[in-house]
């Protein structure tokens, strides 16, 4: 199964679609516009059901096959939201919104699934029942997370779940996957150490936070370097360092940092968390301070299904004539949540030699569409195949 040929047809009219969504982003759960757009055309395309308000701001739309003998229920899921970035590509349909960009693609992704649900919905050449899955805020917002935790999955009795992510740097058209862990678990730290404030020109009658604090930066890596097993994989970065004073001549009273942890296994995770608030407390203790560590647990470990990866991987192949072992992704996924409920798998989509995804310079490549609504239709005949 090639690239199908309706969709070298809709091609111009679905990036027609991707534009206009590109040109008006929104952030996190306030997708109202695009929202709104994604229903308008799922009742265009005449699908048998369209409910709005999932997870806030997300949209479902349900197609039924020819027939339905099998019972099956598959969910095919795209994330519609924006990142706060400024845009910088100049292109003629850059965003209108200053500070808000589709810099990874969303556009893209929310496009081709139109795309198939608009071909699905014209052939509905498949027995059983596709469930369209539109997501707001993917980009640490865990919109997946609420349309699971709004009933999603019970209410529409899914029982597999799909997704895609365009990828830089891979041929156009081209996919990638691997089964198990894929995407890392994403946490945050805030830290706060506190000793005793003074005079730059007498340390000795303070409690010095900022060497303090410096102090368990460079303790911290030692969690990669010497307690994690080193076939495993964890990253632990501080990005924010911040002293209550900024004088020259003053030693502060308390420094703040902040940071990310990557991890690819749940004991991983606990481990670099415990290891954290003991490395936090003991150093603090070894210069007379306190430390106060908040830790936040966000998208859990994406773990691809084995059945369903190498079900996917078949249908990529079959399109593209390969599909090659995807990396591990160190970055997050919110998907994660929805294959913590269903079986499923996610797979990428070559997006070219194009900036990388978060760059201000980014851009969906409108070529790959063919070979993603392709594989999204591919998903649906072969996985419930026409009675």
């Amino acid at each position: 199964m090639p690239v199908k040929n309706r969709f070298a047809e809709l091609q111009e009219e679905i990036t027609a679609w991707r534009r206009d969504i590109h040109e008006n982003p929104e952030i996190l759960f306030e997708t109202h516009r695009t929202s709104a757009l994604v229903a308008e055309k799922l009742k265009e395309f005449g699908c048998d059901e369209i409910v709005t308000g999932i997870g806030r701001t997300g949209v479902v739309g349900v197609i039924k096959g020819k027939s339905d003998t099998s019972g099956k229920v598959i969910g095919l899921r795209a994330d519609m939201d924006a990142l706060p970035i400024h845009e910088q590509t100049g292109l003629e349909y850059a965003s209108k919104t200053a500070n808000a960009m589709h810099a990874c693609g969303h556009d893209g992704h929310t496009a081709m699934l139109l795309g198939a649900a608009k071909y699905l919905s014209e052939t509905r050449n498949f027995d059983g029942t596709v469930v369209v899955i539109f997501q707001p805020a993917e980009e640490g917002g865990g919109g997946g997370k609420e349309m699971c935790d709004d009933g999603m999955m019970e209410r529409w009795n899914i029982q597999e779940v799909y997704g895609m992510h365009n990828w830089p740097g891979k041929p156009v058209g081209s996919f990638a996957i691997r089964p198990g862990a894929f995407f890392a678990a994403t946490d945050q730290f805030d830290i706060t150490f506190e000793g005793r404030g003074g005079h730059a020109a007498k340390p000795h009658e303070t409690i010095d936070t900022t060497v303090m604090s410096a102090q368990a930066v460079l303790a911290l890596q030692t969690i990669a370097s010497r307690n994690a097993d080193p076939v495993d994989r964890v990253v632990v970065s501080v990005t924010s360092f911040e002293t209550s004073s900024k004088a020259f001549n003053v030693i502060p009273q308390r420094v703040q940092i902040k940071g990310t942890v990557r991890t690819m296994s749940a004991e991983m995770r606990d481990l670099a968390e415990k290891r954290i608030n003991e490395i936090c407390a003991g150093v603090a203790a070894t210069f007379g301070g306190t430390a106060d560590v908040t830790y936040h647990r966000g998208y859990p470990v994406m773990v691809n299904h084995e059945e369903q990866t190498d079900f996917a991987a078949k249908v990529a192949t079959d399109i593209s004539g390969n599909c090659e072992e995807a990396p591990l992704v160190m970055g997050g996924e919110d998907f994660a949540f929805m294959l913590e409920e269903r079986p499923g798998a996610y797979i990428l989509v070559g997006n070219g030699d194009s900036a990388d995804v978060h760059h201000p310079e980014y851009n969906f490549n409108d070529e790959a569409i063919p070979a993603g609504c392709s594989w999204w239709a591919g998903i649906v005949e072969q996985r419930m195949p026409a009675a």
